[in-house]
């Protein structure tokens, strides 16, 4: 194992940590870990790519650790901000369904986990991520309802690619890319 795939392998074992902090309300704890857990996610592809070691594991362990994570978040919510949960419930169940329906899609048309790590969705994840910073450390909904709307944008795109690729690949920038990538 590579140093970016050794923090992905972190990400995922903070998953469970981050429940038990959550359940067990603490939250300042909480908060420090995910955000812990966040800056690992940033690193290990920035570390991948400047290494030039990016690998087929790398991607996968990646996107396992980053459903692991972002998997706990509504249960840490309503543990550790339930009046967050009946105010946002709305933009919360959006959040939920436009990060599973994709997953469910790519899962149904290949047997596994997509992996396509594109543009849209890192940046939907970086500002996901410092929404619930914001979120957790009991600061304003604006910026989780502006993540949501961009995570949602960013989610149709992985649907699209899931749509257009005919076999699974990992690692796919953007449709376009992914439109360049058929045979014609």
């Amino acid at each position: 194992m590579n140093a970016a795939d050794l923090l992905s392998a972190l990400r995922l074992a903070l998953a469970p940590v981050l429940l038990a902090l959550a359940w067990t309300g603490c939250a300042g704890a909480f908060v420090a870990c995910l955000a812990v857990s966040l800056a690992t996610d940033v690193a290990d592809g920035q570390i991948a790519r400047r290494l030039g070691r990016p690998s087929l594991r790398g991607a996968v362990l990646d996107s396992r650790a980053d459903a692991a994570t972002w998997a706990t978040l509504p249960l840490a919510a309503w543990w550790l901000r339930p009046d967050f949960v009946r105010a946002e419930g709305g933009w919360l169940a959006i959040a939920v369904a436009t990060y599973a329906l994709p997953v469910a899609i790519g899962y149904v048309k290949f047997g596994r986990l997509t992996s396509y790590h594109t543009r849209l969705a890192r940046l939907s994840a970086y500002a996901g991520g410092a929404s619930a910073l914001v979120v957790f450390a009991g600061g304003s909904a604006l910026p989780f309802r502006m993540a949501t709307a961009l995570f949602a944008v960013a989610e149709l795109e992985e649907i699209a690619i899931t749509a257009v690729l005919t076999e699974w690949r990992a690692d796919v920038r953007s449709l376009h890319d992914a439109l360049g990538s058929m045979p014609r």
